[in-house]
């Protein structure tokens, strides 16, 4: 339970400090009408198609994320046209069939033996960014953005709940493994969105791989989902 308390404490300090960026919206006499039009806040959720996994690794068809990010808009004068710059933070899940191995390898995984039972192996991924977007919205609320984006992986990790490969039984095992020695540090990649009034289709397009070259696998995903933007 104990590492379970560790993530919650984590996520809930990365989340607050996030929301310190927000203004508070409910104070209206406060915030002007015209600088709430600057700032957009988005929530959304995604599922990533892995490419180039290698032969012999099996990911699961979804592989579910969120995503959550504030940012400031600027107009290019009265047109439709303007451009966005902000933080967000991303999470990632890979479900594979495979489990780390624990060792100092450059690769610290490897393939689940048929032997093992399990219910669960994941790598969950999140990444501080900053996203980058050119916008079109019209009158009638029918917005796109074309953009880019930039993350910092804050805090790698696997869990996995199955046999207990570890003593070799078929006893549950519930357990987290951070210090993921062969993830990139950053990832990077084009975005696009496209929506009416607050829902919105969105798509992000990796160019980085999620582990190092020492490694020899390119993986990467594409990631497909939706945003609601309230604001």
């Amino acid at each position: 339970m104990n590492h379970i308390r560790r993530n919650f404490i984590r996520y809930s300090v990365i989340c607050a400090l996030f929301l310190l960026i927000i203004p508070n919206f409910s104070q209206a006499q406060v915030v002007k009408e015209a600088t709430k039009k600057r700032i957009s806040i988005g929530f959304g959720m995604f599922t990533d198609l892995w490419m180039n996994t290698p032969d012999g690794m099996k990911t699961r068809t979804i592989n579910q994320g969120v995503n959550v990010f504030g940012t400031y808009n600027v107009p290019f004068g009265k047109s439709n046209f303007g451009f966005a710059l902000g933080l967000g933070i991303s999470v990632h899940n890979l479900y594979w069939n495979y489990l780390y191995n624990g060792s100092d390898n450059s690769f610290q995984f490897e393939k689940i033996p048929d032997s093992i039972g399990h219910k669960r192996s994941k790598v969950t991924l999140p990444y501080l960014e900053i996203p980058l977007e050119f916008r079109f919205r019209t009158k009638y609320k029918f917005a796109v953005g074309l953009g880019f984006k930039v993350g910092y992986m804050i805090y790698a990790h696997s869990k996995w709940v199955g046999d207990d490969y570890l003593y070799g039984t078929t006893s549950t095992l519930r357990t987290t493994v951070s210090g993921i020695k062969n993830i990139e540090k950053f990832s990077y990649g084009p975005t696009l969105r496209i929506g009416y009034k607050w829902f919105h289709l969105n798509a992000y397009y990796s160019l980085s791989n999620v582990f190092t070259k020492s490694t020899g696998i390119d993986m990467y995903p594409i990631s497909i989902g939706f945003l609601l933007m309230p604001f």
